[in-house]
């Protein structure tokens, strides 16, 4: 556990397009930003480098834990700053070349790549709006949970649409979660709708921190997400949140909090197998 029970982290948000160079250079801008502000743990979203037709994803894809130029600047940007970033939903090879899998990757302040996350419930909808998503033909699902330590602080991961998945969070609670971080690119609608609600149910659930890091804005013609990135504590009351615009968010997590409200309301002691 931590010597000292405080940890800043920050929620980067973006309105990622279809042009990597472009968007790196806007990531890199806001990862040394929220490091300079600092966070010890700076989050990044879902697409952060791609964000366009799901056709193009494969196209670029890297192999996990090569040189490519998605890994290798993130890598760079967490070596420069001297801290934890996670990229998340990024095109990683899979065994079907055309159906990479969407990754979230932490790397070290060294700028190792820690350990990843590969993106296990897939979006697949056509919504009322006109929006039509269909993650399952362009992308691989994942197979497991992932919890790692950061700074002391045992960390889930987990990616937009796996939000609507409570045993995903409760899992990750069960491998030793104090913070689950999504990175997501939640549509306009569907954000309205239940965003807030998702993020702040799965924290009063697993009574862990949640820092979700969003898309906003238009990404092409048909594509609109949500924003409103933020940080939960785990009595589920937001900290901090950027409801649009490119920047971020940053909260310092309490863990004398957390264990307060695990103390106070075990519910973890409580459950019961029907």
């Amino acid at each position: 556990m931590l010597a000292c029970p405080l940890m800043k982290v920050a929620a980067v948000q973006m309105s990622s397009q279809d042009r990597p160079p472009d968007n790196l250079a806007v990531a890199e801008r806001l990862v040394l930003a929220a490091a300079e502000d600092g966070a010890r743990l700076v989050c990044l979203p879902e697409a952060f480098a791609y964000l366009g037709p799901e056709s193009g994803r494969a196209r670029f894809a890297e192999e996990r834990g090569d040189s490519g130029p998605i890994q290798s600047a993130v890598s760079a940007w967490a070596r420069q700053a001297g801290v934890h970033v996670i990229a998340g939903g990024t095109p990683i090879a899979a065994p079907e070349k055309d159906k990479p899998y969407n990754s979230s990757l932490v790397f070290g302040p060294d700028g190792r790549l820690l350990a990843s996350y590969d993106k296990l419930h897939l979006f697949d909808v056509a919504l009322d709006d006109g929006t039509v998503l269909a993650e399952s033909t362009t992308t691989t699902a994942g197979s497991e949970a992932r919890v790692l330590e950061v700074e002391g602080v045992s960390v889930g991961l987990a990616i937009c649409y796996d939000l609507r998945f409570p045993e995903l969070f409760q899992r990750e609670r069960s491998l030793g979660a104090e913070l689950i971080v999504v990175t997501a690119a939640f549509t306009q609608t569907t954000g309205e709708a239940h965003w807030h609600v998702l993020l702040r149910a799965r924290a009063i659930e697993t009574q862990c921190f949640v820092v979700a890091a969003a898309q906003f804005g238009a990404h092409g013609p048909k594509r609109r997400t949500y924003g409103h990135s933020l940080v939960v504590d785990p009595w589920g009351r937001v900290l901090s949140e950027r409801e649009t615009g490119e920047g971020f968010v940053s909260a310092e997590l309490d863990l004398e909090l957390l264990r307060s409200v695990r103390r106070q309301m075990p519910v973890w002691d409580h459950r019961r197998s029907i």
